[in-house]
């Protein structure tokens, strides 16, 4: 029977590496009724989990470019509630404790018994009450309001349309108002990449977005100085 909250089928994110291994482990999710985005690595995983709302993330320990306990850290640094759930093919205790004080819910060994795997994330979702997978996509910004889905940012009468990658930044900013955010985080979740020269690009549109902002003083853009950026608002986010 199709795994859904009301109509909307629960989604969840699967980063694995092994192509045949993540095909199948996909397959059996959807044939249980949940919707399913795979990733190939790590970065691509964060970047997904950023494009994407996720009822519960799927993360294989072995991953190239960012490991899966790199990979949840980020996610953790960002949202504290969606479930993590490990895939590792080693059964070591360290690996098990490393993991849980990360923030998992639960540790999968492979290989696993496919319904003895399906009861144990439905045994999760069920723990957690998760509900509509639709996130906030409007925002109050001091005198600013801010619709993600439309790329509008609006004050007064006076509506600018902003670019994809502009939303995507100044959302993941309003989703973490007052809170500091690490430049790699931003890199990874808003580009998929954090080269140098991505970061130069972060820069040019943290610069674009200040002045988009600078409408209210009460608005502004922290550069917290090889660390990352924090939005601050006076009126704060609702």
């Amino acid at each position: 029977m199709p795994t859904t909250v009301g109509k909307v089928k629960q989604k969840i994110l699967l980063v694995e590496d092994d192509f045949n291994l993540g095909f199948v482990i996909q397959d059996l999710l959807k044939m249980d009724g949940y919707q399913v985005v795979l990733a190939k690595d790590g970065k691509e995983g964060l970047q997904r989990f950023h494009e994407l709302d996720f009822h519960l993330c799927l993360l294989d320990v072995m991953l190239p470019k960012k490991d899966g306990f790199s990979l949840a850290e980020d996610i953790r640094k960002v949202n504290d509630t969606v479930p993590i759930v490990f895939l590792t093919a080693k059964g070591m205790t360290e690996d098990k404790v490393k993991g849980f004080k990360i923030g998992a819910d639960d540790y999968i060994t492979k290989p696993f018994e496919n319904e003895e795997f399906l009861l144990r994330i439905k045994a999760i979702l069920k723990r957690m009450k998760v509900g509509s997978t639709e996130s906030k996509n409007d925002f109050e910004i001091g005198n600013f309001t801010f619709n993600a889905q439309n790329l509008e940012l609006t004050i007064g009468t006076e509506t600018t349309k902003l670019t994809r990658k502009e939303a995507a930044l100044l959302k993941l900013l309003c989703e973490n108002v007052d809170q500091v955010i690490e430049r790699e985080i931003i890199a990874n979740m808003v580009w998929g990449d954090d080269s140098y020269f991505v970061g130069r690009s972060m820069d040019v549109f943290i610069t674009r977005l200040r002045k988009y902002l600078r409408e209210d003083p009460s608005v502004a853009i922290t550069n917290i100085h090889g660390v990352g950026f924090r939005l601050e608002s006076g009126a704060g986010t609702s």
